[in-house]
Order: C-alpha cells, then structure tokens, then sequence
C-alpha cells in the first residue's frame, strides 16, 4: 500500500498549525520548525510548494511569515497530499489523474488487481476529498476537550 511520505506529513502538519492561528497574521518559520518539530529547512521547502500551488501566502521582512492563502474551510486534505505525494492511487493504472498501463498486465478491463486498487484509491479519495483542514482541528479540539475537560483554544474561523 503506498504511504504518506514524511514530507506530506510534515506539511500537513505545518498546514494544521496555520489553520490554529488562521486570521491572526502569518507565523515565522522558524516557530512552525520549532512547534511542530520539523527541520527548517525541509519545512521551507515544503512550504515554498504550498505557496507555488496557492495554498499558503508568504510574507517578508517585519510581521512577515506564512499563512493560509484561503479559509481553511477550503483547504481539503486530498488537495494537499495530492501537491507533495502525487496521486492516490496505489497502482498507476488505477490512477484518476496520472493513469499509466502497467507493463506486466495481460488485459488491464480484467485486471483483479486494478479493480480493487480502483476501490482503494475511491475509497481514499472520498474521505481525504471531503475532509478540510479545519474540520481535523475542530475534531481534534474535541478530543483535547473530553480528555481534559477544559474547552481547546480555537483561532481558526
């Protein structure tokens, strides 16, 4: 089964954080690297690709720094996964957006295989393609608020 790699990993996590402090300005760097523990310049990197594909804003010099470039509301996890890991799709011939033959398959319209990493790939698109950034916040603060009893901070909107 394919995996979420460590670089899509750390930018959702670095997206997550970004979401928490939606609507206050944008966060440094250096304090993502260092809240989310992720090496700074890797999480550079990874950024300067949300920012190529319009997910986060980057701005320099005095109060500059990262921010979501749109609500996270908007900001769907199918998205994200898609800009840093390239398709869902366990097999490229059961890929929607970057479909290949496979090489060794005698007949592709009767393949086993494909058909169920067809239905992996559906199944993974449904959920990462209907779940934003905020709702995983909001779900977590949940969780933090049973566990402890006291309401989770919240400043995304």
């Amino acid at each position: 089964m394919k995996t979420l790699s460590r670089k899509a990993q750390y930018g959702l996590r670095a997206l997550y954080a970004l979401t928490r402090n939606y609507g206050r300005g944008p966060m440094l760097i250096a304090t993502l690297s260092e809240q989310e523990s992720i090496p700074k310049k890797f999480l550079e990197a990874i950024l300067l690709e949300l920012r190529n594909r319009g997910l986060v804003d980057s701005k320099k010099g005095r109060g500059g720094g990262y921010a979501l470039a749109q609500p996270p509301e908007k900001i769907m996890l199918g998205t994200v996964v898609r800009i840093i890991d390239g398709p869902l799709a366990p097999l490229p011939c059961a890929s929607e957006t970057a479909y290949r033959r496979c090489d060794e398959c005698p007949d592709e319209r009767l393949c086993e295989t494909r058909l169920v990493m067809k239905q992996v790939r559906d199944a993974t698109a449904r959920i990462l393609d209907t779940t934003s950034l905020a709702q995983v916040c909001r779900e977590i603060d949940e969780l933090k608020e049973k566990e402890t009893g006291q309401p989770a901070l919240m400043y995304y909107i």
